[in-house]
């Protein structure tokens, strides 16, 4: 083999090798690298880098944000409830170098994390605060999970409490809460129209005591009320200041049994 032939052949194992150690970042890219084993300082990327192997090394780290949906979890809540929980977490890398130096797996690692913050902080309160300060809870766990991902520079933005399942037993006890509350509520406003309607009636009372003749109206009134329908029945109320004024009669004249 000439020394024309080596020297071409040798010109194209470079270029084929500088070809290879070519690398595209996208913008949401940034690629760690290691020189002999030993960390660069700063990231590279995004847009084109070199990377000549076998002595450099890189790790190539997205840094968009994700959702990590946290499959569902037994919890046992504070008033000794059992329910399955299931969440959602929206984190991303903000630090590439210390998620690829701190942790084995960042997207593993902070799946656990997520797990067990779940579970050890929904089992510290109640069903009924769980059900209504969703919201409260959601801050707390994004708060501690965020707390555990910081050292290795993860970020996690929110936490969603997804879904609650409630056993059987539990739905039933509820539902049957719910219509007792629905029943004292209806005796409640039952009790507060009867007491209203009385004071009103009492009101009527003292104000027909005033005036004799609306007694009299009123009972021309009804007349005129029940001579509406299409009946045989004709009621015809009579006073009962007549019958005491009649009985008074018969009791002077002495045509009542046992008069004097």
């Amino acid at each position: 083999m000439g020394t024309l032939e080596f020297i071409g052949i040798f010109v194209l194992i470079v270029v084929l090798y500088l070809l290879s150690a070519i690398k595209i970042l996208r913008e949401y890219e940034r690629g760690v690298i290691f020189n002999l084993g030993r960390l660069r300082s700063a990231p590279k990327g995004p847009g084109i880098i070199m990377i000549f192997a076998p002595m450099q090394k890189m790790v190539r780290i997205d840094l968009r944000q994700q959702a990590l949906e946290v499959p569902p979890q037994d919890v046992i809540t504070r008033d000794n409830v059992t329910l399955k929980v299931n969440a959602v977490v929206y984190w991303r890398v903000v630090d590439a170098p210390q998620a690829v130096v701190q942790v084995q797996n960042y997207y593993w690692q902070t799946q656990q994390f997520a797990q067990t913050t779940l579970r050890s902080t929904l089992g510290e309160v109640e069903l009924d605060e769980l059900l209504a300060h969703r919201d409260k809870l959601n801050a707390r766990i994004q708060s501690i999970l965020d707390g555990h991902t910081a050292p290795y520079g993860v970020k996690v933005s929110d936490v969603e409490v997804k879904q609650v399942d409630l056993p059987e037993s539990m739905l039933r006890a509820m539902a049957k809460q719910a219509e007792a509350e629905r029943e004292k509520r209806a005796k409640i406003i039952h009790a507060e129209g009867e007491f209203a309607a009385a004071q009103r009636l009492t009101e009527a009372a003292h104000v027909l005591a005033t005036e004799p003749l609306t007694m009299q109206l009123r009972y021309l009134q009804t007349l005129t009320e029940i001579g509406v329908e299409k009946n045989t029945t004709i009621v015809f109320p009579l006073p009962v200041d007549i019958l005491s004024a009649v009985t008074k009669a018969f009791e002077r004249l002495g045509g009542l049994p046992g008069g004097k």
